[in-house]
């Protein structure tokens, strides 16, 4: 699994694995997202937003399941 802290207000860090992505955020929730292909992951880590990436790009866009 590929891992990345990132330096975002919303987002702790974020894991990537067979096209499920891991969202780990700064309020000690996590979500699962399903069927993320690599390149939405690769845009997230370098974007200058994580945040306003997440919440455009993969918020609402992937079927999703609350971590624990």
């Amino acid at each position: 699994m590929i891992s990345k802290f990132l330096k975002s207000s919303l987002i702790y860090s974020v894991s990537y694995e067979n096209y499920k992505l891991l969202v780990n955020f700064t309020n000690g929730t996590s979500y699962v997202y399903y069927n993320v292909p690599y390149q939405v992951y690769e845009e997230l880590i370098n974007s200058d937003s994580p945040g306003k990436f997440y919440n455009t790009r993969i918020r609402g866009r992937f079927s999703s399941k609350r971590g624990q």
